[in-house]
C-alpha cells in the first residue's frame, strides 16, 4: 500500500518536490545536448500540419532561414516530421526550449537538435535484360 501511495502522490501532485524533481530530470534528459547547428528536428507533427503553420508557430523566436515539412512522395502527405533552420544557434536554442513538449494542431512536438544526413551508398546500375527480354534473378536461395 506504501508503494501505490507514493506513486498517487508522484502522480497527482501531492508532493511538489517529488514532481519538481521528475521534471527537472525529464528536462536535463531531454536537453542534454548542446546545439551544433542552427536547424532543429521537429517531430510528432499532424497530417494536418503544412510549410506555412509550422513556420508561423516557430517565427516568434527569431529569423527563420527555412521551415519545411516532410512530406510522402507517392501521397503528399506529410509524414509527422520536419525541419526548421534559424539564423544563429541562439535562436534556434530559444525555439526548442520554446516550442519542445508543445501543442501544434492537437499534437504534442518535440523539438530536438537536425543530425547531420548520413551518405547514400551509390545507385545500383540497372541489370540489361537478355536476349530474351527478361531480367535475371540473381537471388540467392529460395524464394516463395
Amino acid at each position: 500500500m506504501a508503494f501505490v501511495s507514493g506513486i498517487r502522490r508522484v502522480l497527482g501532485g501531492g508532493s511538489s518536490t517529488a514532481s519538481s524533481i521528475l521534471q527537472s530530470q525529464y528536462t536535463s534528459i531531454r536537453f542534454n545536448t548542446t546545439l551544433t547547428s542552427p536547424k532543429l528536428f521537429i517531430s510528432g507533427l499532424s497530417r494536418l500540419t503544412t510549410d506555412q503553420k509550422l513556420e508561423e508557430a516557430f517565427s516568434p523566436f527569431g529569423q527563420l532561414v527555412d521551415a519545411k515539412v516532410i512530406t510522402d512522395r507517392a501521397t503528399g502527405r506529410s509524414k509527422g516530421f520536419g525541419f526548421v533552420s534559424y539564423a544563429t544557434i541562439e535562436e534556434a536554442e530559444k525555439a526548442r526550449e520554446g516550442m519542445n513538449a508543445k501543442f501544434l494542431d492537437g499534437w504534442v512536438i518535440f523539438v530536438d537538435p537536425a543530425k547531420p544526413r548520413e551518405p547514400r551508398p551509390p545507385p545500383q546500375p540497372q541489370q540489361e535484360p537478355s536476349e530474351t527480354g527478361f531480367r535475371t534473378n540473381r537471388t540467392v536461395g529460395w524464394c516463395g
